[in-house]
């Protein structure tokens, strides 16, 4: 546990939630609501289920905060470093997962592969962000 800087931990975990309101909001938000539920925010389902969402933010906030603590330990010790060894960790694992689990809803393909690429995009970029700024520290 030397050598791990905390703050950059936290940082990147604080990155990835903003990022995630970002992508999943302005972003991807009413193609996301269509594909998970079929509804727009406007709809009363969607407003009762946001007033339950804080414990899930917060377990996704912890979540998180564990991923890039495992990453530290795999990073290089350059920004550039850092980038490679987080993009072959998604290409490796996260990437793979996310396909399994596109693959396997028994939804219509078009819009198992904009679940995959909305899921598997968001998670390119937090990775490739986390590599630079863990790698950089």
């Amino acid at each position: 546990m030397t050598g791990i800087h905390f703050w950059t931990i936290l940082v990147c975990g604080v990155f990835a939630m903003v990022f995630g309101s970002v992508w999943y909001g302005p972003l991807f938000g009413k193609l996301w609501m269509h594909i998970n539920s079929g509804t727009g925010t406007e709809h009363p389902r969607h407003k009762a289920t946001h007033k339950k969402m804080l414990p899930l933010y917060l377990v996704q906030f912890l979540l998180t905060l564990f991923q890039l603590f495992v990453l530290v330990h795999l990073v290089g010790y350059t920004a550039i470093g850092g980038m490679l060894s987080a993009f072959w960790v998604w290409a490796g694992f996260i990437l793979p997962t996310i396909a399994g689990t596109c693959m396997w809803t028994n939804e219509p393909r078009k819009k198992a592969w904009t679940r995959f690429m909305i899921q598997a995009g968001y998670q390119l970029v937090c990775l490739v962000v986390f590599g630079a700024v863990l790698g950089a520290w």
